[in-house]
């Protein structure tokens, strides 16, 4: 067994998702065995094995906690992770032994156990346990157990995949996606990458004015090439914490993709990236619900009007069946206020949908289409403009951060700089 990992932090309430700042980064293709003593104790890590973070760990449950565990183990190796339920303070440390007798080296023990003693926890750290959990417990004790035993604090953090997408086509949700990871790279100085995988319609290349004679077309088609460098040499630079993963946007191939298409992709831009952005098209087939599902956080952008209404609801409803145990979806409006249009005020939409819109970002043709034009964000056009914040807003829900702080200059800086710029 390895040494102690991590303490485990304080539980959430029972069935509640984490705190938006709580991210959990998923777990890697790892064998778990857990040994219950109680059916309320299985059922949590059942569970929590339908979790998306735990979509490439293979879990399986037995009953009889640690003594099941000792003979399971006396002729069979073990995994890379034991969940072990027990009883009492000797129990413990006594099955603890005997499971040292058979248990593999590399092999990491999660010990859930109703006694809180720091001193036996001490032992417990002392016999190499590598996170010891108070019960009760509930589905994302399981799941942030687990996935912390696979980010030490001194590796490198899993980035935070951001997904953004359309309830209907021509909504915008592409212009919110770029505006929005400019915000999180410039407001949030926080490195980022937008990954465009509307590969054939894709416009983050002309939003950002940048033309790179590579990008994501060339990851998906090669998927044995993906790795770091790989990923690091298709990476166009828009500025310096954003960086971009640009769609061909030329159809001279069919963009037909399995299920699994992107995920080599986006576990290389985890590894490297505090923030992926995804812009995710207005399709619907299985590599899109999929990249939906396995994001930390989604926004989804709407019109004000009856079809995005059921869309969005349709879509935030899927998603939060599929991630019971995350944050529920956002979404924004957008193009509001089109003059003579009939439009779903923001109080009907929260009404249906069960939350609040996020933002509703009004229609401005002359702002946007210049900024589309040019190759610029708002911020770049406007720094004052009303949705120059509301991005920042966007940026700050999802990210979880609040925005960096710019240093106070003094009452001379003004003149300093006009002195420099001579």
């Amino acid at each position: 067994m390895i040494s102690y990992a991590r303490q485990n932090p304080e539980a959430s309430p029972d069935g509640a998702p984490p705190p938006a700042e709580d991210h959990i980064a998923p777990a890697p293709r790892v064998s778990v065995q857990a040994f219950c003593e109680t059916v309320e104790t299985a059922a949590a890590v059942q569970s929590a094995g339908e979790d998306r973070r735990l979509a490439k760990a293979h879990l399986k449950i037995q009953m009889g906690g640690m003594a099941a565990a000792v003979e399971a183990y006396r002729t069979a190796p073990t995994p890379n992770v034991i969940i072990l339920e027990t009883e009492g303070r000797t129990d413990i440390l006594t099955g603890l032994d005997h499971l040292a007798t058979v248990c593999d080296s590399g092999t990491r023990v999660i010990v859930i156990g109703r006694i809180n003693d720091v001193t036996l926890y001490r032992e417990l750290v002392r016999r190499g346990v590598s996170d010891y959990v108070i019960a009760p417990i509930n589905t994302i004790d399981v799941v942030r157990s687990i996935c912390g035993l696979f980010s030490s604090p001194e590796a490198k953090a899993v980035g935070r995949i951001i997904a953004i997408v359309g309830a209907k086509g021509g909504v915008g949700s592409s212009t919110v996606a770029h505006n929005v990871a400019w915000a999180i790279a410039r407001d949030l100085a926080l490195d980022s990458v937008v990954a465009d995988l509307d590969l054939a319609f894709g416009t983050a290349g002309l939003d950002y004015n940048q033309d790179p004679p590579q990008g994501i077309a060339d990851a998906v088609f090669s998927p044995d090439r993906v790795d770091t460098a790989f990923i690091d040499r298709l990476l166009s630079k828009c500025t310096d914490h954003l960086s971009l993963l640009a769609a061909p946007a030329t159809l001279d191939r069919v963009y037909d993709f399995g299920v699994e298409a992107f995920d080599a992709i986006f576990d290389t831009l985890r590894s490297t990236m505090p923030c992926i952005v995804l812009d995710v098209p207005h399709q619907w087939a299985g590599w899109t619900k999929r990249a939906l599902v396995a994001a930390d956080d989604i926004l989804i952008v709407a019109a004000p009007d009856l079809a995005n209404l059921r869309n969005t609801k349709n879509i935030f409803d899927l998603l939060k069946a599929a991630r019971p145990n995350d944050r529920t979806p956002l979404y924004c409006l957008n193009q509001v206020g089109i003059p003579k249009r009939p439009e779903i005020n923001a109080s009907e939409f929260a009404k249906a949908i069960e939350s609040e819109p996020i933002v509703s970002i009004p229609f401005d043709p002359q702002m946007f289409g210049a900024a589309a034009n040019n190759g610029q964000m708002i911020a770049e056009i406007s720094e004052n403009h009303r949705s120059t914040e509301m991005f920042r807003q966007i940026a700050q829900r999802l990210t979880g951060r609040g925005e960096t702080k710019k240093p106070r200059g003094s009452f001379l800086s003004p003149l300093i700089d006009k002195l420099r710029s001579k």
